[in-house]
């Protein structure tokens, strides 16, 4: 078992380039299915769930080559739409395949998806819009097998929640239907936008990414093309955390500011400094100690994000003051906080609502990652926390950051994996 092994209390100093964004490159990965020739994708991270994405796209009958950060798909030689339960179970994203697999081949079978455990996240919204663009479903024993009844047919579809998965799905379905679909509610997160631009460049026809109403022209031609990943705005508020949290100074390299204005002003809140020196660098100079925030609430996008919630709040714990944090988007997403605390934290839960009591000092422990964003959470506590502290079970961390160890470490962090 691999462990990281991190020794606290020491200021991080130097610059940091940006991943390309797990959430936006899944997607696309999913997407150029459609293609049916070679699509070049830069910027492209090597994560865990990209390597999960790739098994699957390898296991339908593509092709794949991985150089420097370009990804080369070649679907050509798509042969099959069924996804066995063993890939789908290593991620949740891996229904984004629904989608694409109907569109390519007018079938697919695949199993409910696994991935981290952040309480209920169904698919009804997927499936039922897929329902509304000519798709037969049935579904049984954790089985989904789809097919075009005849074929499929631009609608107009209302998501009862702003779905950033369910929008995915659709967005791809849609682009291969006949005529015009319009999806109300939908996701307005920049990863919708980077599929939108994505899909135009394969030959569709998308409008409104970004807003809550888009609007998809179907095409029957996809064309071979290349596109560079956005730039991971999760990844950039761990590191940022992990700068706030040491009284440190970093520069993030590859950022746009507005992509995470909604966390920047929480950074601000706590008393950092941060600073666009030119176009997509920023600068965060952190205090020797943060002020506590007040309330911090997950929201769709423009909102605060949920995946950064347990990242921020492990920037919290040693802040002087009370800050609140209320997860309105997963049910189960403080799992992190009973590890924290044995970090020493100060931490009390009850249902959606989780309040952070600042303390002077975090002394390191052996901890457990229990979900992606939980792991990154406990590498920040990990380098504000006195003495060395052990995180295992890293394949949750794996799956979205790209070399976190060795990245930290090139900014002065005292850290290594075992």
């Amino acid at each position: 078992m691999q462990k990281l092994i991190i020794e606290g209390v020491h200021q991080l100093e130097g610059e940091i380039k940006i991943q390309g964004a797990k959430n936006s490159v899944l997607p696309i990965l999913a997407a150029s299915l459609l293609c049916g020739e070679k699509c070049v994708v830069g910027n492209c991270p090597k994560i865990l769930d990209v390597d999960i994405s790739l098994k699957i796209i390898e296991y339908l009958g593509c092709k794949t080559k991985f150089a420097d950060s370009k990804l080369t798909i070649d679907s050509s030689n798509l042969s099959k739409n069924e996804i066995p339960e063993s890939l789908m179970r290593k991620m949740r994203s891996s229904i984004i395949f629904l989608g694409a697999l109907i569109a390519r081949t007018g079938r697919a079978k695949l199993t409910l998806p696994g991935g981290c455990e952040l309480g209920p996240r169904p698919i009804d919204m997927h499936l039922e819009g897929l329902r509304q663009l000519g798709v037969k479903i049935t579904e049984s024993h954790g089985i989904i097998e789809c097919s075009v009844m005849k074929k499929l047919k631009g609608c107009n579809i209302v998501l009862s929640f702003p779905s950033v998965g369910a929008t995915e799905n659709l967005m791809i379905t849609a682009s291969a239907c006949e005529g015009k679909t319009t999806i109300s509610n939908a996701a307005r997160e920049p990863e919708i936008v980077d599929l939108a631009a994505f899909l135009n460049k394969m030959g569709a026809n998308v409008s409104g990414a970004g807003s809550s109403t888009i609007t998809i022209e179907g095409t029957k031609k996809f064309y071979t093309i290349e596109h560079s990943i956005i730039p991971d705005r999760i990844a950039a508020i761990t590191y940022m955390a992990a700068a706030a949290v040491t009284g440190s100074k970093l520069t993030l390299r590859e950022i746009p500011r507005e992509i995470i204005n909604s966390a920047i002003s929480i950074f601000e809140e706590s008393g950092c400094a941060i600073k666009e020196y030119e176009k997509n660098v920023l600068n965060i100079i952190s205090p020797e100690r943060l002020q506590s925030v007040k309330t911090v609430r997950t929201m769709p996008y423009p909102g605060f994000p949920t995946d950064a919630q347990a990242i921020i709040m492990a920037m919290t714990t040693m802040s002087f003051g009370t800050s609140v944090f209320v997860e309105t988007i997963f049910e189960s997403r403080f799992k992190h906080v009973s590890e924290l605390m044995r970090l020493g934290a100060d931490i009390k839960v009850e249902g959606k609502v989780a309040i952070v009591e600042g303390v002077k000092r975090l002394s390191g422990a052996n901890v457990t990652a229990t979900d992606l964003r939980g792991s990154a959470a406990l590498v920040v506590a990990a380098l504000a926390a006195e003495g060395e502290t052990a995180i295992s079970n890293l394949t949750h961390l794996d799956r979205g950051y790209e070399d976190i160890e060795k990245i930290l470490k090139s900014v002065k962090a005292k850290i290594k994996r075992v």
